[in-house]
């Protein structure tokens, strides 16, 4: 692949079947705005952090696009630093793309979201309003609200009563609700609760109902969420589970769902598939395969853009014993993914064909860190407190916002990655002067500080450990989004995580006009 890629020929090359990945380098909040359909984000600023799992294969080809044709040059010289063999730049970016007549979409994991309006319409999934569903409360009908979000997210509120059940697990519980009168299936907004009433009516239950908008509908209808429920997500019955292993027989069957045995998968090798576990992060901990990344169920319909850059790239799902994954295939095979398939017998297969399961969560860590941090200057916690004491050094943080606002150096300002080697020339034109650089755990910093050395910064060290170093000494920290240099746009956040009432609706009222 050339160089550079005319936007022609990126339109001619994104429905062909051939392998290949477009990525935005944008900041998450840019490409929230406007975004070429069929791209993933990447900020640049997580490309050492999340290529291996998105492009195994270093000689897939891949485009890049930006907007302003600063960040995705320097995106390309990482990755062919990184030992991928054909990334091209889209030629004039996005503005070309458009000035061109090529269509835009809005918004976050824009394919499984209108993939979600697509199935609520084509099913006509059943759905229920929240006043309806306080109405049947206070009558003290016989409800299961099953909210299907996240545990993360649960634990911080819920629908009062219900109890989670994470999407990626209700074949296990189809069983079981089946002789239940009624049951409620909710998310945040819509997507994920369409998919898990859609999956539990293919397993032929007739008694589901999705929260219509879910939680954010819930709140906008002027009723109170429950906080911070504290409740466990509970273990579907025994019984349940045993008739899930047959149910996701028959799925597989009628639907010509697609298998790979243990050999078969392990032939494939790490870069020539994307190696998907659905299961809990608890039973991923446990023992996981070599190079399968953990993704359980219900997110990985709800974000597949995030996961799998390479569409045309084989995929193969594992949980357990092929049961949860069977489902998983299923959406993604309706998605349009044309090379899906379910490790046959699942963990407990590669277990037993004699290869070992890996316990613990794996450490994700970025490429070229060694190397990096070998060029870097260090300096201690307690060092740099005494230091502060005399000189005002530049304190840089740049880590997520998120992470900043949470709590950061004293005097810190923040500027994303991404952005840091491009702005910080102009607001701070003196070569010379001390810089520290700092982030959560200080991996972020290191290719910060390296950057920064790269165009002449002849001072620049980076805080040993991070704001978790600094912390553990003792020292204080302030809080808030004290002292942003640009934007912080680096991170997007649900509505109903922090948002306005007219925020949710403006979200919701973006989820019902997606199309496919």
């Amino acid at each position: 692949m050339a160089a550079a890629v005319s936007c022609q020929e990126l339109s001619a090359l994104m429905p062909s079947p051939d392998l290949y990945a477009v990525f935005d380098v944008r900041e998450r909040g840019e490409s929230n705005q406007e975004q070429i359909p069929g791209a993933t984000s990447l900020p640049r600023s997580q490309i050492e952090f999340r290529i291996a799992e998105l492009v195994p294969d270093r000689n897939i080809p891949i485009v890049l696009y930006d907007e302003d044709g600063e960040r995705a040059p320097r995106a390309r010289c990482t990755l062919v630093e990184l030992g991928h063999n054909y990334v091209s730049l889209l030629a004039g970016g996005l503005p070309a793309w458009k000035a061109q007549g090529y269509g835009t979409v809005s918004g976050v994991n824009v394919p499984s979201k209108a993939f979600g309006e697509k199935v609520h319409h084509e099913r006509q999934v059943a759905d229920m309003t929240p006043e309806q569903l306080k109405a049947l409360q206070d009558r003290g009908e016989e409800l299961v609200i099953l909210d299907v979000r996240t545990p993360e997210e649960y634990g911080r509120f819920c629908i009062p009563g219900g109890q989670s059940v994470p999407g990626g697990e209700l074949i296990l519980w189809a069983d079981e609700l089946r002789r239940r009168p009624t049951v409620i299936v909710n998310c945040a907004g819509r997507t994920r609760s369409i998919i898990a009433a859609a999956a539990l009516r293919r397993l032929g239950l007739t008694n589901v109902r999705a929260l219509r908008n879910g939680t954010m509908g819930w709140v906008l209808a002027g009723l109170e969420l429950e906080q911070k429920p504290g409740r466990g997500g509970p273990q579907a019955p025994a019984e349940s589970r045993e008739s899930a292993v047959a149910a996701a027989q028959r799925i597989a069957e009628e639907e010509k769902l697609s298998f790979l045995t243990v050999e078969e998968c392990q032939k494939l090798g790490n870069n020539e598939r994307y190696l998907i576990d659905v299961r809990s992060e608890k039973e991923f901990a446990e023992g996981h395969i070599d190079g399968s990344i953990n993704v359980p169920g219900g997110q990985a319909v709800q974000r597949s853009d995030d996961f799998v850059a390479v569409r045309n790239a084989k995929i193969v799902f594992v949980s357990s014993d092929g049961t949860r994954a069977t489902m998983a295939a299923y959406w993604y095979r309706e998605m349009g993914f044309p090379q899906v398939f379910i490790l046959s017998g699942g963990s407990k297969a590669w277990q037993a064909s004699g290869d070992k399961l890996l316990s613990g969560t794996p450490e994700s860590k970025p490429l070229g860190l060694d190397a990096v941090l070998r060029e870097t200057k260090m300096i201690d916690a307690a060092d740099l407190a005494e230091r502060a004491k005399g000189e005002r050094p530049l304190i840089l943080d740049v880590g997520t916002s998120l992470d900043y606002e949470s709590g950061h150096l004293p005097g810190a300002k923040w500027i994303s990655r991404g952005w840091l080697d491009i702005k910080l020339p102009g607001l701070f034109p003196d070569r010379a002067k001390p810089i520290i650089v700092t982030c959560s755990d200080g991996r972020q910093s290191a290719f910060a500080a390296r950057a920064l050395v790269e165009i002449g910064w002849q001072n620049v060290a980076v805080l040993r450990g991070g704001i978790r170093a600094w912390q553990e000494r003792g020292h204080a920290i302030e809080t808030g989004l004290t002292d942003a240099l640009i934007e912080p746009n680096d991170v997007v956040l649900s509505p109903s995580i922090r948002g306005t009432k007219e925020d949710m609706q403006n979200y919701l009222n973006w989820e019902l006009k997606l199309k496919l």
